[in-house]
């Protein structure tokens, strides 16, 4: 399966938009990033080391397709109900993450 660099590129750039580094939080509610995920959206933390992790929103449609639950299983499997960031962490690259949600991008717009 390849992908098309514009539409990588175009994908990445807005995705690029709503990603935040997050942080190992402490305690203090203060420290904790808080942003607003837009309607119909959810927000996911994606990294391979539990030191550092990316924040990106992502249309909640692409829970529905198989590449993007191949994920979400993943993320089952690493941590179970129990993620460390308090939200929905998927343990992949942040390349192999944008691949394929530039790839559920290009699909949508069909």
């Amino acid at each position: 399966m390849g992908f098309r660099f514009h539409s990588v590129f175009h994908h990445a750039k807005h995705i690029v938009h709503a990603k935040h580094i997050v942080r190992p939080h402490h305690s203090s509610s203060a420290s904790k990033l808080k942003i607003h995920v837009p309607k119909g959206h959810i927000a996911v933390y994606v990294g391979e080391n539990d030191l550092q992790k990316n924040r990106f929103v992502v249309p909640i449609s692409y829970l529905n397709h198989p590449l993007f639950q191949d994920l979400l299983r993943s993320s089952e499997e690493e941590y179970g109900f129990d993620h460390p960031m308090g939200g929905l962490t998927i343990p992949c690259s942040e390349g192999a993450f944008k691949s394929v949600t530039s790839y559920l991008n290009e699909l949508q717009r069909e």
